[in-house]
């Protein structure tokens, strides 16, 4: 059968992210379904497929669609900005983010995950990896479809005494197989094994949920080490520091996606290159709570040996920004300030990071990161007429450090467009935001906390 295109994404300069690296000055994309049928010249497209839809690219930078390796799609989209930026992330989590949690409502799930699946979309993020705080997982799922963001979805995984969620681990290991067994792997959204990690699952969960991971092939994911407190927990607790006693437990592995790793020791930095395990490395989120990235983050190091990093924007009182290129420029400055090396990790890798070093982060390197026929058409095109735009120098710096996701234009996941002229078309934005609102004041009501305003809020008349 010969195929046809239903649309060619013409004129921009397409940075393929290929083994190459190529990028196609006046290049075009062919899409067919959800998938990429040819890339190349725009009059070479033209040419063969004189009929077909276009979208015009012209003076745009087109990259592959974005990976988020880590987002919080539940609980902080509707207190964004409300958890105080001056307080440790003991109190963050237990004074805000658990009340929250225990007031959320199913439909207050659906909406949380579908305005932070709206502010991904329109930051070019076409792909990303729920972090496991969900207690309805069908919510979010659904709330992903409808945006038509690509990902994962996990559910709370944790077995510890006194805390919502919990229960006993071959239980929690029944409820994540459910998720894995109703989203299976091929969808739009993808179950995958998710724990919440730290010092919350014992060693027969932690155990039971990297085998399943391995059994079903879903993969699965989990944080740790974001600052001091998971390594204290575990020397206590094992005597040994968080990561070698994961190892220690056949944790660790290609199945694997760690979430933060911050806080490693060289030991634990062998064991993570040598077991394939993957990280997720959020630094807006360690910066903002203040968590020591610049005196113990090695994720350069990790990298540069050959590790497997994507970057993640954590939670929306953390990371704050569902913005990957603000993550991929943070990392690179990481990078090259902490090493007092301007040689270090720049651009070109940071957004490597950021397409396809993060598909194979999260295991997905053979459908989406880069732009090549027979890949999911997973595609972003920015609007390079802005002045951060100009003069146009290398792609990849003015991709990293003069811009943001505020230059996306358009979006396309598995061949639909979902983002048109910088608004999510897949729902009425006005509406989602009035929704909100409202849903905001409520649950803050219900969970017992107030906002702290830092500047007096006086009403004008």
């Amino acid at each position: 059968m010969v195929l046809i295109p239903d649309l060619l994404v013409t004129g921009g300069d397409v940075v393929t992210m290929n083994p190459r690296r190529e990028v196609l000055l006046g290049g075009a994309v062919a899409v067919a379904g959800d998938r990429i049928l040819a890339v190349g010249g725009t009059t070479e497209l033209r040419a063969r497929w004189p009929d077909a839809a276009e979208l015009d690219a012209s003076d745009c930078v087109v990259t592959p669609g974005m990976v988020n390796a880590h987002q919080h799609l539940t609980g902080d989209p509707l207190a964004r900005a409300c958890i105080p930026d001056d307080i440790d992330s003991e109190e963050s989590i237990h004074g805000w983010a658990v009340p929250l949690h225990q007031a959320h409502l199913p439909e207050d799930e659906e909406l949380s995950a579908l305005l932070a699946c709206v502010e991904n979309l329109r930051n070019g993020v076409t792909t990303i990896i729920e972090a496991g705080t969900v207690a309805n997982p069908e919510r979010v799922a659904a709330a992903m479809t409808r945006a038509g963001a690509r990902g994962t979805v996990g559910t709370w995984g944790w077995d510890v005494a006194d805390a919502p969620h919990a229960a006993p681990a071959d239980e929690v290991l029944d409820r994540l197989w459910a998720v894995v067994e109703s989203y299976p792997a091929g969808g739009l959204v993808e179950g995958r094994v998710t724990l919440v990690g730290h010092g919350l699952a014992s060693d027969g969960l932690l155990a039971g949920a990297a085998d399943l991971a391995r059994r079903t092939g879903a993969g699965m994911t989990m944080h740790m080490s974001p600052g001091r407190a998971d390594v204290d927990h575990y020397l206590a607790r094992s005597g040994r520091r968080p990561l070698l006693h994961l190892a220690d437990l056949g944790v660790l592995g290609p199945h694997l996606l760690l979430a933060h790793a911050v806080w490693l020791d060289d030991a634990e930095v062998d064991a993570l290159l040598g077991s394939g395990t993957a990280v997720a490395y959020c630094p807006w989120a360690y910066l903002r709570l203040g968590q020591g990235v610049t005196r113990a983050g090695r994720h350069a190091e990790i990298f540069t040996r050959g590790g497997r990093v994507a970057l993640g924007c954590d939670a929306g009182n953390a990371g704050d920004a569902a913005d990957i290129l603000r993550a991929a420029a943070l990392a690179a400055g990481l990078a090259k300030d902490t090493a007092m090396d301007p040689g270090a990790i720049g651009a070109p890798e940071a957004m490597e990071m950021a397409t396809i070093r993060g598909a194979e982060a999260v295991g997905m390197e053979t459908r989406i990161g880069s732009i090549e026929a027979g890949k999911l058409a997973d595609l972003v095109v920015h609007d390079a007429t802005g002045p951060q735009w100009t003069p146009r120098g290398d792609v990849a710096q003015q991709l990293v450090w003069s811009t943001d996701g505020r230059s996306v234009r358009d979006v396309l996941v598995g061949g639909q467009v979902v983002v048109r002229q910088g608004r999510c078309v897949t729902l009425d934005e006005d509406a989602l935001r009035i929704e909100a609102r409202k849903a905001s004041a409520r649950l803050l009501e219900r969970a017992g906390v107030a906002v702290r305003r830092h500047w007096p809020h006086v009403r004008s008349h």
